[in-house]
């Protein structure tokens, strides 16, 4: 009896020992995304081994597998085998099922096999690539990783787009990126089965074609004077005499080869070559396009208006813009050529002898119908090449083209009308979709080009506006982001602004409206992130900032605090004391109410560890905190802060100028008195203020301080002088002037104005707080 019971010990143990590291799955584990329209887990995996073989029936199938294959020979140290011959058992199988719509597939897998199913090249593209996400993170890793088991769960997944376009706009002229880069971002787009890429390839600031009939387009219009080290809208006008160095541009033969390596990875590039606006860069170089032969620079920077524009009154201008186009329909086989249209300021067709001739000719009553007769007439030229014009909203203006596709991106009412004129239209609003917008806190971001576009509201977006009829909703193709590069001068920031804020746009693109939701979402983001780290993608981390918003009670001295995190239920911890507190964190349920200067350190916690970045602020009273303030000029109606008390509310401003908490001059001077109520003991005044060039807003040259007992004899206790100096960030600064402490009860501060920025535009002046300690 005894060795049986030690046998059937033996025997449990023995069972035990042989399921120690296996994995059971749930549906939770399918971390896909976008998320695919069905998904059922069944028990049982399937594993990956260096015996495992992928079935193909021809070449293309076969380049497909090898994509999957290569990361095995990484990351896993052996390469498993192509053959067109079925064992018994451990395959990978491609199975052509024409039941299947394009760009949709069929994934069952069971112990024994990998069966994708597809109609084509984009549907088994998009199965592996839900294979490799079913697989480890560490399958992403360039170099072999050690004690991973290759498995991934049985399932059975039927999958297809919402919708057929699925897009990134790359904005290469004003910061140029080479074809290393593009191709690395074509890669990441297919992961997320994203399915255009759209290559803004002029503009004012940089020609990034080659056009072998017109070289001056890249040997002059592909180069601009260097002034990065001037933040964007603050550099200045070029003189047309001076050589571009800063730029470069891509031959057909690279542009060919980016088409080529594309296609493969089922993206089809779109090309855009800007008109009639955006395009100094090409009169530069050919000044007769412009209506007045005017010799201009390739700005280096920001422009606007934006007049110098093609003539729409000289035949030679659609002469040359046909011979373009003869050259991008050779080297772009895409569907759509993109004009752009968009922001042509039409003063100069307005005194333009040929274009108010062309106007008489044609009948048309006004410039922007004149902008209509360009686009009507390049879109037939388009069309005799096979190819259809797509363009900006704008080019609804004056009447659109009988076949153009409208890219809407000043909101969504460029796409509801055009789809109400029976226009195919793709959905591309500023408010969910442009990447140059800011994703996080200004205080903690890169220097953006302005707006507030987080990774939760990109996942907010949909295509078809809830107005829009069924037969309108069959004119949306899809959705778009696009990345403008004003603000985006390196990979590593471009990759920021993209990443993961294209992963949540993917989901809304190709995932049913009705599967999507931002709890499940946030779930399986951090498996995703994961991968990005084994890629050595420089993802933004901003989705786990806490940030906080403050309201001041001055009637009682406080100030109260809300703290917020843009995943659900966020579990938010914080400290909040002085300086020396080690103080176990607290987690936040409600608005925190605070008296006295106190130093807050707040972070979110998953699994009781802080992730991300810790947010710090000190909320810092002073003697003067709701006191009264007079001013001898008043400040800016466009930015009143918070009020005749915002200079004395505690509550400090950020870098966002928008954000309520700043006062401005235009101009004037600032000069405020602070009645302290009743005769203190002073020593340091501080004067917050913000510094953003491109926007106009420059810091004071000279602050002064001045102490009186009666308010009427001022003695001067301290000033600084800040000489104008080229600042190509946004930065905040506190000028503090101390001096021997003094009994006073009312402060002058005196904040001179540049008055003038080097470009000969009137300078404001910012500030958030006057401190008195």
């Amino acid at each position: 009896m005894r060795i049986l019971r030690i046998t059937w010990v033996a025997l449990l143990m023995l069972i035990s020992n042989s399921v120690v590291g296996q994995k059971v799955f749930a549906a939770k584990d399918v971390t896909i995304i976008p998320k695919p329209a069905n998904i059922t887990v069944t028990q049982g995996d399937f594993l990956f081994t260096k015996n495992t073989l992928f079935v193909v029936l021809d070449a293309s199938q076969k380049e497909i597998a090898t994509a999957l294959i290569q990361k095995f020979t990484k990351a896993a140290g052996w390469t498993p085998k192509i053959s067109n011959k079925l064992p018994n058992s451990n395959y990978v199988l491609f199975k052509l099922d024409t039941s299947l719509p394009h760009e949709a597939y069929k994934l069952e897998v069971t112990s024994t096999s990998c069966i994708l199913s597809a109609k084509d090249a984009a549907g088994f593209i998009y199965a592996l690539e839900s294979i490799r996400q079913l697989l480890p993170t560490a399958i992403e890793s360039k170099s072999q990783v050690a004690n991973v088991k290759w498995m991934i769960p049985n399932v059975i997944i039927t999958d297809a787009p919402r919708f057929q376009w699925r897009g990134l706009m790359l904005d290469l002229s004003r910061h140029f990126f080479k074809t290393d880069y593009i191709k690395k971002t074509i890669d990441r787009l297919a992961m997320l089965k994203m399915n255009v890429l759209h290559l803004h390839l002029v503009d004012d600031q940089g020609w990034r074609m080659e056009i072998k009939k017109y070289p001056k387009l890249t040997d002059i219009g592909a180069w601009r004077v260097d002034q990065e080290n001037v933040i964007w809208n603050a550099r200045l006008t070029v003189n047309p005499n001076e050589k571009g160095t800063y730029g470069g541009f891509l031959t057909q033969k690279e542009l060919k080869e980016i088409v080529k390596y594309a296609a493969a990875k089922n993206i089809e590039i779109i090309p855009e070559i800007e008109m009639p606006a955006h395009v100094s860069c090409a009169i530069a170089a050919y000044p007769e396009l412009a209506c007045f032969n005017q010799r201009i620079g390739v700005p280096s920077g920001g422009l606007w208006p934006i007049t110098d524009i093609y003539c729409a009154g000289k035949e030679t201008t659609f002469e040359f813009l046909q011979n373009i186009i003869d050259e991008v329909v050779t080297v772009f086989p895409s569907k759509y050529i993109h004009v752009g249209g968009d922001e042509a300021t039409k003063t100069n067709w307005e005194k333009c002898p040929l274009c108010q001739k062309r106007m008489k000719d044609e009948g048309l009553k006004n410039v922007h119908e004149l902008q209509s007769y360009f686009i009507k007439r390049m879109e037939k030229y388009i069309n005799s090449k096979g190819k259809k014009l797509i363009g900006w909203d704008e080019i609804l203006e004056g009447g659109l083209a009988p076949e153009a596709t409208v890219m809407s991106w000043q909101g969504t009412q460029g796409g509801i009308e055009a789809s109400k004129q029976g226009h195919d239209v793709v959905m591309s609003p500023q408010s969910h979709c442009y990447f140059d917008h800011y994703q996080g806190p200004q205080n903690e971001e890169p220097l953006a080009f302005g707006g507030y576009t987080p990774l939760s509201k990109v996942y907010e977006f949909d295509p078809v506006v809830d107005s829009m009829t069924p037969d309108q909703a069959q004119h949306v193709l899809g959705g778009q982001a696009n990345l403008w590069s004003e603000y985006v001068p390196t990979t590593q920031q471009s990759e920021y602004m993209i990443f993961p804020r294209i992963a949540a746009l993917s989901e809304t693109l190709w995932s049913s409206k009705e599967a999507r939701n931002w709890n499940d979402f946030t779930t399986r983001l951090p498996s995703l992130l994961e991968r990005y780290d084994y890629l050595g993608i420089n993802y933004s981390k901003s989705a786990y900032l806490v940030t906080a918003s403050y309201t001041a009670d001055l009637s009682n001295k406080k100030v109260k605090l809300v703290l917020k995190n843009e995943f659900p239920n966020a579990d938010i911890r914080y400290v909040l004391a002085d300086k020396s507190s080690t103080d176990n964190p607290i987690q936040y349920t409600d608005t925190i109410t605070v008296s006295g200067t106190s130093m807050l350190r707040a972070s979110l916690f998953k699994s009781e560890k802080s992730v991300g970045k810790v947010f710090t602020d000190t909320i810092q009273f002073h003697k003067a905190v709701g006191s009264k303030l007079t001013f001898k000029k008043p400040f800016n109606k466009n930015y009143e802060g918070d009020g005749f008390l915002s200079l004395v509310n505690v509550v400090r401003g950020s870098k966002n100028f928008h954000d309520g908490q700043w006062q401005a001059w235009l101009v004037d001077d600032m000069e405020t008195v602070i009645d302290l109520d009743q005769t203190q003991t002073i020593h340091q005044v501080i004067l917050g203020s913000l510094e953003n060039q491109g926007s106009g807003i420059y810091f004071p040259t000279e602050i002064k301080a001045f102490v009186s007992n009666d308010g009427v004899v001022y003695n001067e206790v301290g000033k600084i002088t800040q000489p104008f100096a080229i600042n190509s960030k946004s930065e905040l600064k506190d000028f503090v002037i101390n001096f021997n402490a003094i009994t006073a009860r009312y402060v002058k501060v005196i904040a001179t104005n540049l008055r003038k920025s080097p470009k000969g535009d009137s300078s404001f002046m910012f500030f958030d707080e006057i401190l008195i300690n």
